[in-house]
């Protein structure tokens, strides 16, 4: 499921999104900051602070076969009242990925992309953490247009790293 999906049903049921760097330190920082008692990542990682301090797939299972059991509705009738939304991913290799946070050029062209998305999609720039490279990511409510956002940054981080 995309972020931006899970964003707007969040938001349609009233509970308010807070994204933070990527990594369950960062979501963990601000959960505890925050007194939050509900976090995670796209990747799966969910933060339960009354039961743990790391995402564990096998909590997130048990608790989630907990609410199927309590409320006897479906798991698909469940995640019914999330909308799925088309992500792109673009890795873009052999650029100077410590300059990410720093260009000017980088930040013009990602402001530009949020402008043209609106509300209706978003955009992820980052290191990868990994590999010696760029990871550009776009979502929006239509493939073709999160394709060619994707491309056009992807392009702007070989102009601007390379």
């Amino acid at each position: 499921m995309s972020n931006l999906g899970f964003k707007l049903a969040m938001e349609r049921e009233g509970i308010r999104l807070v994204q933070t760097a990527v990594g369950d330190r960062y979501v963990l920082e601000e959960m505890k900051s925050k007194d939050y008692a509900l976090g995670g990542e796209q990747s799966g990682h969910v933060i339960i602070l009354d039961h743990a301090t790391t995402g564990d797939g096998t909590l997130t299972g048990l608790l989630l076969a907990a609410r199927v059991a309590e409320t006897g509705r479906t798991l698909r009738d469940l995640a019914s009242v999330m909308e799925r939304l088309p992500q792109v991913l673009v890795n873009v290799p052999d650029v100077d990925k410590s300059r990410v946070k720093t260009s000017a050029e980088l930040a013009t062209a990602v402001t530009e992309a949020e402008n043209e998305l609106g509300e209706t999609g978003r955009v992820l720039l980052r290191s990868s953490g990994t590999e010696p490279l760029v990871r550009v990511m776009v979502e929006a409510a239509d493939i073709d247009q999160a394709r060619s956002v994707a491309s056009r940054l992807a392009d702007a981080v070989k102009s601007a790293l390379g």
